[in-house]
């Protein structure tokens, strides 16, 4: 297959018509692929969310892993969810023109007009604190969305680029955006810090400064959600001070 004129150097790309899952099969190639790598299905058959929630997969839609070996601490790789986010939203842009109608929905979402339109997994392997593979999950609703009927009470609806823009974008088109747009923000990632990629993050964040629910596990906080820190924790502003959340379901 041949890739993009703009396709970021040394990086590979391995297409997949069906795979259980994109990620699982990055944590089973990653100790012998020689460079970072995208895979990519047509289909998955076993995709998977966050806290191991089901993903929908059905043709059409883009469905996509990163397959890094990192060097740095866990807690540094871990940030690359923010790098991912501002990837995937640049390469929305890119893809549609409609730069006012994406946002960013902390810890790991896209949002198109108001609703769901992509999320992003990370998920690694290696022993101890140090990180051997990292692969980047990303699930985009091209052309099709689940249902109502399978979205948590309270979540954000789903919304897919074609209905909300028009746009029919196949996989492989979205693909030549999206990896140039990761490549640039993982090269200011590397060279420069978390500082200008939680920046850029805030700067596009949907209901920042405005009040939001986070839960974690059974119990749920409202405040306002104030900024994210320096380790990427939702700063949430209650009335007896700010709390660091490192990892929550978030509603609006």
């Amino acid at each position: 297959m041949r890739l993009s004129t703009d396709w970021p150097d040394g990086v590979g790309h391995v297409a997949l018509t069906r795979i259980d899952s994109t990620n699982a099969e990055g944590l089973r190639q990653a100790q012998t692929l020689p460079r970072p790598t995208w895979i990519t299905a047509g289909e998955q058959t076993a995709g998977r969310g966050r806290r191991a929630r089901p993903w929908r997969s059905p043709p059409g839609n883009f469905h996509g892993t990163l397959v890094l070996r990192p060097a740095e601490p866990v807690e540094t790789v871990a940030l690359r969810s923010f790098v991912a986010a501002l990837a995937l939203r640049d390469a929305m842009v890119a893809a549609t023109g409609l730069p006012q109608s994406f946002a960013l929905k902390w810890p790991n979402d896209v949002l198109l007009n108001g609703g769901k339109v992509a999320g992003i997994l990370l998920e690694s392997s290696g022993a101890g604190a140090a990180v051997s593979a990292l692969c980047i999950g990303i699930g985009v609703n091209l052309i099709a969305a689940p249902g109502p009927e399978a979205v948590e009470e309270g979540a954000m609806p789903p919304v897919t680029v074609l209905a909300e823009t028009g746009l029919r974008l196949t996989p492989m088109a979205f693909l030549a955006h999206l990896a140039p747009a990761y490549a640039a923000w993982e090269k200011v990632f590397t060279t420069r810090g978390f500082g200008p990629v939680r920046e850029a993050w805030l700067a596009g964040a949907a209901r920042l400064g405005e009040p939001i629910r986070a839960r974690t596990g059974t119990t749920d906080r409202t405040g306002i959600f104030e900024t994210v820190d320096a380790a990427g924790n939702l700063i949430l502003m209650q009335p007896d001070g700010p709390l660091a959340i490192p990892a929550a379901d978030v509603f609006f």
